[in-house]
């Protein structure tokens, strides 16, 4: 049974910094690619960035390219988004997910395309 548990969130203060992880388990981790997702209070559940099984390609939504960077540990089955200069705006649950059969050469940005996901962890960002 694939499992993923997101730490490191918190509270911090614009322009700030935080480090999410993502902890995998229940099958070989770097078959997949990962992605992170994120919802704000009555919003839909955005992308953020996502990573190929081998951590060869990343991708970033607009919104976050340069601030952000995900990567990922297949010896340690973990998935890791760096987050920099925080805005306010940054205040959301974060998730990770992962995909099911079917990606091992293409790493989806859609959240439909994602078949596990996390509990969420939650980031706010004081302005």
């Amino acid at each position: 049974q694939v499992q993923l548990a997101e730490s490191g969130g918190g509270l911090v203060q614009a322009g700030g910094s935080l480090r999410l992880n993502c902890a995998a388990s229940g099958r070989t981790f770097s078959n997949y690619p990962m992605g992170w997702f994120r919802q704000a209070p009555g919003k839909e559940r955005e992308f953020v960035a996502a990573i190929s099984r081998l951590g060869t390609n990343t991708y970033y939504a607009d919104s976050v390219k340069g601030r952000f960077t995900i990567s990922r540990d297949n010896a340690k089955n973990t998935a890791y988004l760096q987050m920099n200069s925080l805005k306010p705006d940054d205040t959301a649950v974060y998730y990770c997910a992962t995909t099911g059969e079917g990606f091992l050469y293409r790493t989806p940005r859609t959240y439909s395309e994602y078949a596990y996901w996390g509990q969420g962890t939650q980031v706010t960002v004081s302005s």
